[in-house]
């Protein structure tokens, strides 16, 4: 993963900030600190990321295009302009379905 730190004080719009790759996933670090962090991500279709757990609730907020969101074996289809939190300790998935980018939030309890 490419980490990026985003400056503090400027105003941005976050799909300008990501570039898709050909048959893959681009992500960059928005914030890290000690209790979570912000990234984002642009997936090209079809890519995924495989079901897994994290110790920590996370947002996804799809920024473009759209998305299967996989919680607890559930699917759920996400676009544009929405949101879904992936609880923690709860095995989750992102499939791309189409070309799509996402602001990921992960806060640590």
């Amino acid at each position: 993963m490419e980490t990026t730190l985003f400056n503090h004080s400027q105003v941005m719009d976050f799909t300008k900030k990501v570039d898709y790759s050909p048959e893959g996933i681009v992500s960059k670090r928005v914030i890290q600190q000690d209790k979570g962090n912000i990234s984002l991500f642009a997936f090209d279709q079809g890519q995924k990321l495989s079901e897994h757990a994290a110790p920590f609730d996370a947002m996804v907020q799809v920024l473009e295009g759209k998305a299967e969101i996989v919680i607890a074996g559930q699917p759920h289809q996400v676009s544009a302009g929405e949101a879904i939190i992936m609880p923690a300790n709860i095995p989750h998935a992102v499939n791309a379905t189409e070309k799509f980018k996402m602001l990921l939030t992960m806060i640590k309890g």
